[in-house]
Order: C-alpha cells, then sequence, then structure tokens
C-alpha cells in the first residue's frame, strides 16, 4: 500500500475493513485500484489464502502468518 494508515503493507496485509471503506468511497483508479478491487473480492469471498501462498513462495523479506 502506497499510503495512508497501511503504508509499506502488502495489499493482502491490509484489513477488510480498510477495503469496505474504499468500497463506498471508491477505489484509486488505474492499476493500484484494479489490485485493491482484486484483493478486496478474494478477502470477501474467503480465497485470501491464495495470496499467502503465492508471497511465501515468492517473497522472502519477511515471515507471513
Amino acid at each position: 500500500m502506497p499510503f495512508g494508515a497501511h503504508k509499506g503493507k502488502f495489499l493482502s496485509e491490509v484489513p477488510e475493513s480498510y477495503y469496505i471503506w474504499f468500497r463506498r468511497q471508491g477505489f484509486p483508479t488505474g492499476k493500484l485500484g484494479n489490485y485493491m478491487q482484486t484483493v478486496f473480492d478474494m478477502k470477501v469471498n474467503g480465497i485470501e489464502g491464495m495470496l499467502r501462498e503465492i508471497r511465501r513462495n515468492t517473497v522472502n523479506d519477511r515471515p507471513v502468518f
């Protein structure tokens, strides 16, 4: 996340409540908004575990919980 209270976090680490707020207000335009919409959809459909698995296999900077 490039801004706000969750700046520096992976989009998958941002709480669902933040996405719900954006859903009401409108996601940003461009790639970031598209990515946020996708992550939101994954969270509400209960498949965000896929994101954790992808990160576990590709990102080595910190542990994924």
